[in-house]
């Protein structure tokens, strides 16, 4: 299960007792993915999401505030990628005190449409306005955070959460309140609707606190601690491996130097210093010089035998000449 839908089916175990929370949770909702649809003469608002438990949610609101008689249709509408989209749908003539309840709809004479102006009466108490931002986060919300445990593939090193709209004022109202709560984004616009992300992994943490998802806040704080691990292991790594590339380097050099040396003039005519760390180089050609030091009995500093390679490589540079 991914990290997002995770989160929301974490929220929907916690059932909303408020009244007005529920009302305002359901509005969120509603403003952040329905949509409308004409079907055989009558006319229905409807919401998509592969979270099946969203449903058996809504319902009990629904019956809690409406009663019994009053019960949305539900059916399994798509699969994309094995997962499984659900499809939630208010007949407007059945829902219409629900509908006009959370202002979300606008009549005409022959048709309705979307109100995306957010009704503040529906979010003055801080329940309603918690509930309303959980239904907006659960609706409209997707996320490209993965975990480490996750099986399906990682998505790198960055985290992203971003709310989807085909209307930028939404967006707008809903950027002011999160902002309430210190939550800031960024609206751009992509294709045909338009999008309020967030990128840092901090505000990401207060967001799903926000809503109620603590337990994607601990599992995401875990993956912070777990990715920060590797990325400090592969430094290290990625640290020996360069200084293990540069002693091979450094030896290789030296040993072609001595080499050199042997086939033209011999060893016997250097100096009997450098002659000692030639010897010691051509018997131990993959340890580095701290590593020789290690292993001569040659009372030398590091930069002492670095110096003594260093005419050696001089040597056969000229001869070469």
């Amino acid at each position: 299960m991914s990290f997002s839908r995770e989160s929301k089916e974490e929220i929907l175990k916690t059932d909303i007792e408020d009244d007005s929370a529920a009302l305002a949770f359901l509005a969120g909702l509603i403003y952040s993915c329905g949509e409308i649809e004409k079907l055989n003469n009558k006319i229905y608002v409807k919401i998509v999401s592969d979270v099946e438990k969203l449903f058996g949610f809504c319902q009990k609101i629904i019956k809690r505030l409406y009663g019994n008689d009053v019960e949305p249709e539900i059916s399994e509408n798509y699969s994309v990628n094995k997962n499984t989209f659900y499809e939630i749908s208010f007949e407007v003539e059945k829902f219409k005190p629900l509908l006009l309840d959370v202002v979300v709809i606008t009549y005409s004479e022959s048709w309705l449409s979307f109100n995306f102006k957010i009704d503040k009466n529906l979010i003055l108490e801080e329940e309603a306005k918690r509930a309303f931002i959980k239904g907006v986060y659960i609706g409209a919300s997707t996320s490209s955070i993965k975990l480490s445990s996750d099986t399906y593939q990682s998505c790198g090193s960055g985290y992203h959460l971003e709310f989807v709209s085909k209307s930028h004022d939404f967006l707008l109202e809903l950027s002011s309140i999160l902002a309430e709560y210190n939550i800031i984004g960024k609206i751009f616009e992509r294709k045909n609707s338009y999008v309020f992300y967030i990128k840092d992994v901090n505000t990401i943490q207060d967001l799903l606190a926000l809503v109620g998802a603590n337990q994607s806040v601990l599992s995401l704080s875990n993956e912070i601690v777990t990715r920060e691990l590797r990325n400090k292991v592969n430094r290290q790594v990625n640290c020996i491996n360069a200084n293990i590339n540069k002693t091979v380097e450094a030896s290789l050099k030296q040993v072609n130097a001595i080499n050199t040396i042997i086939n033209t003039i011999g060893l016997e005519s250097l100096p009997e210093d450098l002659q000692e760390v030639a010897v010691l180089r051509l018997a131990n050609q993959e340890e580095s010089l701290d590593e020789l030091l290690k292993l001569s009995t040659i009372k030398l500093t590091r930069s002492g035998l670095n110096h003594r390679f260093r005419k050696l490589i001089k040597i056969a540079n000229a001869l070469e000449e």
